[in-house]
């Protein structure tokens, strides 16, 4: 049984040394491998040269290595930006491009690195210009010139000029002056000890520089008169809103006499002696009263007036109005039942009675509405953003809808308006 054992085990030993032999003879033969190199490609594109991307067509951007949906993409990206691209920053925002295919094209693009026109924010700060003031002024007085001597863009000093203008040519206190969305807290504080303005607006607001009308004067009426009837007589639009609603909501609908006008805070002293000898008033109490039939009434036309006279208080009619204008027209009752700050029974009485036709309202596509309807919009506002990213890239409704994920309730009164 040994014996037998120990056989085995040195034909075992005598396989094991002929094998290392064996390995020892054939590993002299074998030439050791050569070190592995590995050829990386060429980071640059094949044949290609510097190009403007403002000239591309779809054939030349897909010999770029772009697909149809990815041409179809930058191609309306450039739209957007205006129908040209300014700088290579403004391109490798395009989300179409990712960045390894940008950085590849980016020595070839003939294009500046930024714009730097385009790069400031209305909203932002000046960057690296700084306000400078010589001494006290008057900006009733600065032309657009003189804020861009003073350290604005000229986008800014437009801005602020627009702004003027809104305010009806004057900027009236630092008050208002402050409320310019142009101008930064970090800017008015440097202006704020040179500004010739008085701290808050007087009680007759009057502007520096008004104008005397350039029309010619006729008599007229002042209860009859319209906004666009008032401007004609010299004033600005905003003071003209001023006055149509000191008249309608003050003196709920009437100038009962020449004290009445010129007790109007937007009338000046001045102006009133210009108009006076034109006003023919022709208030009566016959016709304070006018009897309207609510009945053949349409909500999206009644006045302010005629809301008062149903019976409405001014709080109610006045966001009746409000609420009617933001929307751009009411499509259903229940619209003007949910305003807010309304007397409900009143307002239930006055839908009850009245009719509503919703044939003018405007309605929109997703994918056609301007951008300013929607971001203006009291439904639409708070998704703008969305709906016109989405539709970039997805000029489908349906998809656009899909992609919004919006609450039921929501997405019900948003197709209100939707065509």
């Amino acid at each position: 049984m040994r014996k037998s054992y120990y056989q085995k085990l040195a034909c075992m030993v005598m396989l094991l040394m002929i094998l290392l032999v064996y390995q020892n003879y054939t590993s002299r033969e074998k030439k050791p491998f050569p070190d592995v190199k590995f050829i990386m490609a060429s980071s640059s594109p094949i044949n290609i040269s510097e190009f403007d991307p403002n000239t591309l067509d779809e054939t030349q951007w897909k010999t770029l290595g772009f697909s149809e949906k990815q041409i179809s993409t930058i191609l309306k990206y450039k739209e957007i930006v205006g129908g040209r691209f300014t700088s290579k920053e403004q391109l490798k925002k395009c989300y179409a491009i990712s960045e390894e295919k940008f950085s590849e094209l980016e020595p070839y693009i003939l294009l500046p690195e930024t714009n730097e026109k385009t790069k400031p924010s209305p909203f932002g700060s000046f960057e690296k210009k700084t306000i400078m003031v010589s001494g006290k002024f008057n900006p009733d007085r600065f032309s657009a010139s003189d804020w861009i001597k003073m350290g604005f863009s000229e986008r800014q000093a437009e801005s602020i000029l627009k702004y003027k203008n809104y305010l009806g040519g004057s900027f009236i206190s630092k008050e208002k002056f402050r409320e310019c969305f142009i101008i930064s807290s970090e800017n008015y504080t440097k202006l704020e000890p040179y500004l010739e303005l008085p701290e808050k607006a007087p009680g007759n607001i009057r502007s520096n520089h008004s104008k005397k009308s350039e029309a010619r004067y006729r008599s007229f009426d002042p209860n009859t008169l319209n906004t666009e009837g008032w401007k004609a007589l010299g004033f600005s639009e905003k003071q003209a809103i001023a006055i149509v609603n000191y008249r309608d909501r003050n003196l709920r609908g009437n100038f009962k006499s020449l004290e009445d006008i010129q007790k109007c805070f937007v009338i000046s002293p001045e102006k009133f002696q210009e108009l006076k000898p034109y006003i023919n008033l022709s208030f009566t109490e016959e016709n304070k009263r006018q009897e309207t039939d609510f009945s053949k009434t349409d909500l999206n036309t009644i006045s302010f007036k005629q809301l008062l006279e149903f019976g409405l208080d001014e709080k109610s009619a006045g966001s009746i109005i409000g609420f009617r204008k933001k929307l751009g027209g009411f499509v259903n009752k229940q619209q003007i039942l949910d305003t807010y700050n309304i007397d409900k029974e009143a307002v239930q009485r006055l839908i009850s009675t009245c009719l509503l036709d919703a044939s003018g309202v405007q309605k929109y596509t997703l994918t056609e509405a301007p951008e300013e309807w929607l971001k203006n919009h009291p439904y639409f506002k708070y998704s703008a953003d969305k709906i016109i990213f989405y539709r970039v890239t997805y000029p489908d409704d349906k998809k656009i809808w899909k992609f919004l994920k919006l609450k039921p309730e929501y997405e019900e009164r948003m197709r209100l308006y939707v065509k």
